[in-house]
C-alpha cells in the first residue's frame, strides 16, 4: 500500500498557500511556526519535491506547490466532508458552521438573524465572515466556508442554492432634491442624473445594471463607494442619487432625514437573499433545515419599506 500524505501536513501547505508566509500561515493553523516549518519539510519529505522556496522575508511556492495545494484542498475538503456526514448522523443541529456573508446584507440582517438561529438551533454556533461575493464563493469552494448568505442573480454553478426573501430596491437621494417629492421614480426619467453606486466587484452594482438600461446617458455620471454608509453620506452631502435595497433602510442606514427614500416604478427592482452550499456538503439537511426556518422567519420579520417611513 502507498504511503500517503499526512491530512494535517496537507492543512500546512494549503494555509501556506492562502497566506505565503509562514508565521500568518502557522497562526491561522493554531501552531508555532517552527511546528508548520516542520511539517512542509517532513510534507516534501514524503513526496520527493520541493513545494515551497524560503527566504528571510518571504515564501515562494513552487510550481509543483501550486498544484499539490489545489489537490491538498480538495483532499481536506473531502475529509471535511466526511467528519460532516458522520456529525450529522449523530447530531444534526450541533457544532459551528462557517457563515460567510456580504457587506450589504450582513449589517443589516446578521444581528436579528443569528439570536433566532440560536432559539431555534440552541446547540449551534455560527463562525462568520464578511466578503465580497466573489471572495466569499471562492472561499466556499476551497472548502473554508460551510455556508454563505449573499445576494441573488448571481452564477453559482456546481452550488445548491436556496432563496429565502426578495429585498426591494428604492431611489434615495438628498431631502430637497426635486425628486425627494414625487410619488415614484421611474429609470427613464434619471438621464444626466448622477448616481452613485457601489464599486463593480459589489453584487448591488451588478443588480443595479438592468435599472439603469432604462436611464439614457446615466453611465457617464456614475460614481462608485466601497460601502453603503459612504453612498448614504455622499448622497446626503447632496453629491448624486443612489440605490437602497429595503434591508439597510429599515435598519436606518438612512438616517434622521438628510435622505428621502422614493419608490422605483416597474418590476425589475428587487434582489433575491438567499443561501449558497457545495452540494456534496455533508451538512446539506442541516442548510436546508435552517433555511426553513429562516423562510418562516421572514414572512414575520423582513418587511419591505413602505409610504409610513416616508
Amino acid at each position: 500500500m502507498r504511503a500517503y500524505p499526512n491530512l494535517r501536513h496537507l492543512a500546512y501547505l494549503v494555509a501556506l498557500a492562502e497566506h505565503r508566509h509562514f508565521g500568518k500561515a502557522a497562526e491561522a493553523s493554531s501552531v508555532t511556526q517552527s511546528t508548520l516549518s516542520a511539517g512542509i519539510r517532513e510534507l516534501e519529505t514524503a513526496l520527493g519535491v520541493q513545494v515551497a522556496e524560503r527566504t528571510k522575508r518571504s515564501v515562494i511556492l513552487t510550481r509543483i506547490g501550486h498544484v499539490l495545494a489545489e489537490k491538498a484542498a480538495a483532499l481536506l475538503r473531502s475529509a471535511d466532508d466526511m467528519l460532516d456526514i458522520a456529525a450529522e448522523a449523530t447530531a444534526p443541529y450541533s457544532g459551528t458552521i462557517s457563515l460567510g456573508t456580504i457587506p450589504t446584507i450582513g449589517p443589516y440582517l446578521l444581528p436579528r438573524i443569528i439570536p433566532a438561529l440560536r432559539g431555534r438551533f440552541p446547540e449551534l454556533r455560527f463562525a462568520l465572515r464578511e466578503d465580497k461575493t466573489g471572495d466569499l464563493l471562492d472561499r466556499l469552494a476551497r472548502g473554508w466556508l460551510d455556508l454563505v448568505l449573499i445576494a441573488f442573480p448571481y452564477e453559482t454553478d456546481g452550488l445548491e442554492t436556496m432563496m429565502l426573501f426578495e429585498d426591494a430596491y428604492r431611489f434615495a437621494c438628498a431631502a430637497d432634491h426635486p425628486f425627494a417629492g414625487v410619488e415614484s421614480v421611474a429609470m427613464e426619467q434619471l438621464g444626466g442624473e448622477p448616481l452613485m453606486l457601489l464599486e463593480k466587484d459589489h453584487c448591488l452594482h451588478s443588480h443595479a445594471l438592468p435599472l439603469l438600461q432604462g436611464a439614457p446617458g446615466i453611465a457617464e455620471t456614475t460614481f462608485s463607494a466601497t460601502s453603503l454608509p459612504t453612498l448614504v453620506a455622499m448622497v446626503a452631502e447632496g453629491m448624486g442619487a443612489t440605490l437602497l435595497p429595503d434591508l439597510a433602510i429599515n435598519a436606518g442606514i438612512a438616517g434622521g432625514g438628510e435622505i428621502a427614500i422614493r419608490p422605483i416604478s416597474g418590476e425589475a427592482n428587487v434582489r433575491r437573499i438567499g443561501f449558497a452550499w457545495r452540494r456534496q456538503s455533508g451538512r446539506a439537511d442541516t442548510f436546508r433545515e435552517i433555511g426553513d426556518f429562516l423562510k418562516g422567519w421572514a414572512k414575520a420579520e423582513v418587511v419591505p419599506w413602505d409610504e409610513s417611513h416616508r
